[in-house]
């Protein structure tokens, strides 16, 4: 899956392998969230979490001068992250392969629900500012958050990294080792699992 380093990569390499701490703090500053949220996702606990994060940072700093930059940096140091938590989560008992899909995993698609994009064809109507509709936003944002964190540990980590950190398919596909066309099943099954929970929290059910 092609996702080579950029010049950009290059020159932060060369700062990394110079001992450059700036570089550095710069680098985890701009990580630690999908890091966090990746690991959380596979090991049950935000402190197990916290754990596997710092020792991805220690394993990049100890490794960075056998990077060879044939993928991306960001690449190369969630494929760390993936492995670290993995390791931790078999030692918890709370791992799931990345490779395999579970039943939950496994239901219909439904991608009339979608564009191409990967936004809502018919998105929920906007709410107004009155101090009712602020609650409103956070009390479904907190439904969202409380659904994210029961999807399966590769449709979470797939989410993560797609719709909230940006990340591109391809990165995506190399951390966690599944195939281009796993990838967007699992994101769109992740996407209308969400999109459930906001209905049935807008409908009043929830």
């Amino acid at each position: 899956m092609p996702d080579a380093a950029s010049t950009d990569d290059a020159e932060l390499v060369s700062r990394l392998r110079a001992g450059d701490e700036e570089a550095f703090r710069g680098l985890v500053r701009r990580m630690r969230r999908a890091l966090q949220k990746v690991a959380l996702a596979f090991v049950g606990s935000p402190a197990a979490a916290e754990e596997v994060v710092q020792d991805t940072w220690v394993a990049v700093v100890s490794q960075i001068d056998r990077f060879e930059e044939r993928s991306s940096l960001r690449t190369w140091i969630g494929s760390i992250l993936v492995n670290q938590a993995k390791t931790r989560g078999a030692r918890d008992k709370r791992s799931v392969p990345f490779s395999s899909l579970s039943p939950e995993e496994a239901g219909p698609v439904e991608p009339e629900r979608f564009a191409a994009s990967g936004f809502w064809c018919l998105p929920p109507k906007r709410w107004d500012d009155a101090p009712e509709s602020l609650l409103l936003r956070k009390e479904t944002r907190e439904a969202i958050d409380r659904e994210l964190e029961r999807l399966p540990p590769t449709q979470r980590s797939v989410v993560v990294l797609r719709d909230l950190e940006g990340w591109s398919s391809e990165e995506v596909c190399n951390v966690l080792g599944v195939s281009e066309t796993n990838q967007r099943v699992l994101l769109h099954r992740g996407r209308q699992r969400l999109r459930a929970a906001l209905e049935h929290h807008r409908s009043g059910e929830s």
